[in-house]
């Protein structure tokens, strides 16, 4: 039966294209420099995207203050979470946030809520793709799965935290599959692609931007994405493979699909004007060319979204989540 988790983005794709104006000219702006919060480790997907744009904002001159990147990844990302939570009417902090924005509040029972912090604008959506190390003989998700499930829990599955969208998604293949992992965490992305190029684990999930180095090395090989479609990017990454030759799991069988948020967040009782700059300096960082090369060296899904649509879609979001980690049984009241 299929596992469909994210029926919330059938209008994703369509948004992908929106474009919205510029935000007015905003009598506000930053009179010091931003602290830029990634409530992750360093070289996951969040890391490398807030320093991305940290480049960006400082090689094309986009604003007068400088940007100051901050990992705080203790308690999955609660330690950055309760920071910015804490600084209310600071607008010179933001955050960038993934989805332990509600993983780690409904796993741990940390008092925090998406809703303590300012919405400001979705970046980007994130893909998830299953790895195997490049070594391995297995070649779809299916000669995978079933070798996994003729030694039940011999298999590690290297993930970024515990409880978080990594062991979610492994839940989700053990309940479609019957397979048995042993889930092994870490502290980001980063690391854990380290850990499959040196059989430390046998799979992980990691982001495309995690991994693509490794790809590109012939070090990994990835089998599916946890997406409804292929990813629509056919520039040779690694070999003569593109983003795009890589299937769905639901083409080999593994019906399951999960993209997650790259979006920025203020601090408590931010103000419209303030709010209005940084969508303002982020649609400037996305018109940028480095930005576009990011996009496809990481082959994210472009959604952007402000305002009340973005609220929005992070309210649908946490509601998905609510379900999804009851069903593997991660809430903290379990």
């Amino acid at each position: 039966m299929s596992t469909r988790f994210m029926s919330v983005f059938a209008g994703a794709v369509a948004a992908a294209a929106l474009v919205l104006p510029m935000a007015a000219s905003a009598q506000w702006a930053p009179t010091k420099a931003v602290e830029f919060i990634i409530p992750a480790g360093t070289g996951g997907g969040a890391d490398q995207m807030a320093r991305m744009i940290q480049g960006i904002v400082l090689k094309h001159k986009l604003m007068d203050q400088p940007v100051v990147v901050i990992n705080k990844a203790g308690g999955a990302g609660a330690e950055g979470f309760l920071d910015v939570k804490g600084s209310r009417n600071n607008p010179h902090k933001i955050i960038i946030t993934l989805s332990n924005l509600f993983t780690t509040p409904l796993a741990t029972g940390v008092p925090f809520n998406w809703k303590d912090l300012t919405p400001v604008a979705m970046l980007a959506l994130d893909e998830f793709i299953l790895w195997v190390n490049a070594e391995t003989p297995y070649k779809t998700p299916a000669e995978f799965i079933d070798a996994v499930k003729k030694e039940p829990g011999k298999y590690k599955m290297g993930g970024t935290g515990s409880k978080q969208e990594d062991q979610i998604i492994t839940a989700a293949i053990e309940k479609a599959t019957g397979a048995k992992f042993t889930y092994v965490p870490y502290r980001g992305g980063g690391e854990v692609a380290v850990q499959l190029v040196g059989k430390h684990v046998d799979s992980t999930v990691n982001n495309p931007i995690e991994a693509v180095e490794q790809w590109r090395a012939g070090k990994l090989r990835p089998l599916c994405v946890f997406d409804t479609k292929r990813i629509a990017l056919t520039d040779k990454i690694a070999g003569s493979m593109s983003w795009g030759d890589i299937p769905t799991c639901a083409e080999g069988g593994l019906k399951i699909d999960y993209l997650m948020l790259r979006g920025i967040f203020m601090t408590p009782g931010a103000t419209k004007e303030q709010v209005d700059f940084y969508v303002g300096l982020f649609q400037k960082v996305r018109a940028t060319p480095d930005w576009a090369d990011f996009m496809k060296t990481g082959a994210f899904n472009t959604t952007f979204m402000a305002g009340d649509q973005y609220r929005n879609w992070v309210d649908a979001n946490e509601k998905l989540h609510q379900g999804l980690m009851k069903e593997a049984g991660f809430l903290a009241t379990n």
